[in-house]
């Protein structure tokens, strides 16, 4: 006598539970995730200005005064480097394939 289906055998059942935890964990730190970046961000943004007037002063070039030369971070970059909606894409593209493949898989165990 075969053994029951069980839905939590399926590996398809766990990527798109993943998913959609991962989907709303994403909501959740939405908020917080702008004002993050936009920290990390401009510390790669100034780190690369000093690395470039680093690299002048080595090549004999005359010095730039770096705090004449700053600018507003949202006027040079209104968005982010890396947007949160690319993940969130993927984490939807994910539980969507995977919803299909399970939804697929139980109509092959479950005839009707």
């Amino acid at each position: 006598m075969p053994e029951p289906y069980r839905l939590t055998d399926s590996p398809w059942f766990w990527a798109f539970l993943f998913a959609l935890v991962s989907l709303a964990g994403i909501g959740l730190i939405a908020p917080k995730f702008d004002v993050r970046q936009r920290q990390i961000e401009g510390r790669f943004l100034g780190r690369q200005q000093a690395a470039e007037e680093r690299a002048r002063r080595v090549a004999g070039l005359p010095p730039i005064d770096l705090a004449e030369q700053a600018q507003d971070r949202e006027a040079v970059a209104p968005g982010r480097i890396v947007p949160l909606w690319t993940l969130a894409t993927l984490a939807a593209l994910a539980a969507g394939g995977s919803g299909w493949m399970l939804r697929r898989e139980l109509l092959a165990k479950n005839p009707a």
